[in-house]
């Protein structure tokens, strides 16, 4: 949890609980106060990644807790080019399987929802905050897409957090009282349940899994609106996290990329 490294992201972190039900609850880098807000439109979402011409892939559509849904043809991480990821990924120090699922999520939403101009660099900028790309506490991404150990945000149980009651019996966090935030970017079971989607093709969604992870929360953030100014590219964030020294982080490691 990014609450474990300082208070204030304790503090951020239980505000969106509170108001969005989204469980952005794991920091990869120290919360830090607010900065000056970073410019960021549609210059600057950075090229999008070169995907194979001869894939095709379905939109996924919501699924139910440990339900199937609709899969993609192909997994979305094997849509995108290897040189890019490989030239990409040694440029941003972006692990190159995290850096797959956020592209093939990311070329996914360009081609279901053209109008939202969501980019890559912004899914791989959330992914890293929320759990350091799927390797929190030393965890270690496997090649599926998994983390070795699963990443699982501490009970919101009304004390330090918002008090969110169970609501998938356990499934994803194991307990049958309290909901905790899951996964590599951090979802809460109910927000799971409305939104989970399958990027890998397995034919489940699984907050686990970064392909899946990925796709949906490019499916929650383009709910959001056209991302391609300013101010609806941080309204889209904002809706993730209530908190806008969350959107502040979150643009300045999405520019980082881009550079």
């Amino acid at each position: 949890m990014r609450a474990l490294h300082a208070v204030l992201a304790a503090l951020q972190c239980a505000a969106l609980l509170a108001i969005a039900g989204w469980g952005a609850a794991l920091w990869a880098t120290s919360a830090q106060a607010k900065s000056t807000t970073p410019s960021y439109a549609r210059a600057e979402v950075g090229p999008q990644p070169v995907a194979l011409p001869e894939t095709t892939v379905v939109a996924p559509v919501a699924g139910s807790v440990a339900a199937s849904v609709v899969a993609p043809a192909v997994s979305n991480s094997a849509r995108i080019d290897p040189s890019w990821l490989d030239t990409v990924s040694l440029n941003t120090g972006i692990p190159r399987i995290a850096l797959a699922a956020y592209a093939g999520a990311a070329t996914v939403l360009a081609e279901s929802s053209p109008q939202c101009h969501l980019g890559w660099n912004t899914l791989a900028a959330i992914g890293h905050i929320e759990s350091d790309d799927g390797r929190h506490g030393g965890a270690i991404l496997s090649d599926n897409g998994y983390s070795s150990v699963p990443i699982i945000g501490p009970r919101l149980d009304g004390g330090a957090f918002a008090g969110i009651h169970d609501s998938d019996g356990g499934v994803w966090d194991g307990d049958s009282v309290w909901d905790h935030a899951v996964g590599p970017f951090q979802f809460i079971p109910q927000t799971w349940r409305t939104w989970g989607a399958d990027g890998n093709g397995d034919g489940q969604a699984n907050p686990n899994q970064l392909d899946d992870a990925a796709l949906t929360a490019a499916r929650y953030l383009c709910h959001a609106g056209d991302m391609s100014t300013v101010d609806g590219w941080r309204r889209a964030i904002f809706s993730y996290n209530h908190s806008e020294s969350y959107v502040d982080d979150v643009a300045k490691v999405a520019n980082s990329y881009r550079s």
